[in-house]
């Protein structure tokens, strides 16, 4: 049987910025997106009509809004843009996942990943440039923390594999396989709430993109005091990376739990507004050699999970230069899945997508650094 090799990549042209002044509209919420035009001197209604057009229809040109007359389509056009942010490589793995190098105006880069199933794609979206986080296991966090994303930059990445796709609606097809969000891209969604909440609810929002908020996951490694806001304000899926049953593992392998240990972070787990047998929280867990895969281990992670509305998402580390860790083998990851299994846990084990194009969890990373003197407010 021939080795099956990756796609090549798909290059575009370098990044040379944009020399003009318009504003985007994308990622500015309904209220903005109403004031903007408004000073613009544009009717209100227009602030419908034109997030109907970026939103669900996926227009990037003013000339296609049909229904907005060409004199308002040419000052729209002289005062603003619909920008995506700019793919920099796309890759295609063996398996069918994508993973988009992306840019955005000021040059910085992070990574957006598509994962495919039968009947869904998981879009796998970056909060951050780099990480808050030092995770040991994480490839991400080797990249120190950037710059946070803002609300364009990060709705764009879903736009951008709806452009991919073509998945945008036409008047006789509206299915779409890009159903669900993941939050588990680049950096801590927690530790820049205000933008992504701004881009979830536009992703949302039932006259644009329209994902119910049961097909949008925001997974964090535990800032505590954030949690109860999550489930208030956007009321999503939560994910919490814990990868560890007690606080001497977990200190070294998520450092932030030396800030909020475990006993802490379960506690706010279980209060999640929402949370429920129907709509369990999910606790991921990479399964790292001689770590935290033992059977006692597994024990420990039923007791302390039993309490809670959880499910365990079993992840097999996925593997990147210079990693300190190894994977546990099959049988030991079975094993593991086994005993979590009987004490009353769902606890699946994922399939590593995208290892190929080093798309798959814990692997996504890009060449940007912070400038020297600058400082990022979170």
């Amino acid at each position: 049987m021939p080795v099956l090799t990756p796609e090549p990549l798909q290059i575009v042209e370098p990044f040379r910025g944009r020399n003009d002044t318009r504003r985007n509209l994308v990622g500015l919420s309904r209220d903005a997106l109403k004031a903007t035009l408004a000073e613009a001197g544009l009717e209100p209604f227009r602030a419908r009509q034109v997030w109907q057009w970026i939103y669900w229809h996926g227009v990037t040109d003013f000339g296609l809004m049909t229904n907005i007359a060409k004199k308002t389509q040419g000052r729209l056009a002289e005062l603003f843009v619909i920008e995506r942010p700019q793919i920099v490589t796309e890759q295609r793995s063996v398996d069918g996942t994508r993973k988009w190098l992306l840019r955005f105006p000021d040059g910085n880069e992070a990574e957006t990943v598509n994962i495919p199933e039968e009947d869904r794609g998981s879009v796998c979206i970056s909060s951050q440039v780099g990480c808050t986080l030092t995770c040991s296991f994480c490839h991400t966090g080797t990249q120190p923390l950037v710059r946070n994303l803002t609300p364009d930059e990060i709705v764009g990445q879903f736009m951008v594999a709806r452009d991919s796709y073509g998945e945008w609606p036409t008047p006789t097809e509206t299915t779409r396989m890009l159903s669900n969000i993941v939050m588990m891209g680049m950096g801590e969604p927690l530790y820049n709430f205000d933008n992504v909440a701004t881009a979830l609810k536009i992703v949302m929002d039932e006259q644009g993109i329209a994902l119910s908020r049961r097909r949008i996951t925001l997974s964090t490694s535990g800032v505590v005091p954030m949690i109860p806001k999550v489930g208030e304000v956007l009321d999503v899926n939560l994910a919490v990376s814990l990868h560890a049953v007690n606080d001497e593992v977990r200190d070294t392998l998520v450092p932030i739990n030396r800030k909020w240990p475990i006993k802490e972070l379960l506690k706010a787990c279980a209060a999640y507004p929402g949370a429920r047998n129907s709509r369990r929280i999910t606790f991921e867990y990479a399964m790292l050699k001689g770590v935290n895969d033992s059977d006692a281990d597994a024990r420990e992670l039923v007791r302390i999970l039993t309490p809670i509305h959880a499910k365990v998402n079993l992840i097999p580390f996925n593997p990147w230069p210079g990693a300190p860790y190894e994977c546990s083998s099959n049988n030991r990851i079975h094993r593991f899945a086994e005993i979590v299994n009987d004490g009353g846990l769902s606890a699946p084990v994922r399939t590593p997508r995208g290892r190929d194009i080093s798309a798959a969890c814990g692997q996504l990373k890009s060449e940007s650094v912070r400038a020297k003197g600058q400082r990022v407010r979170l």
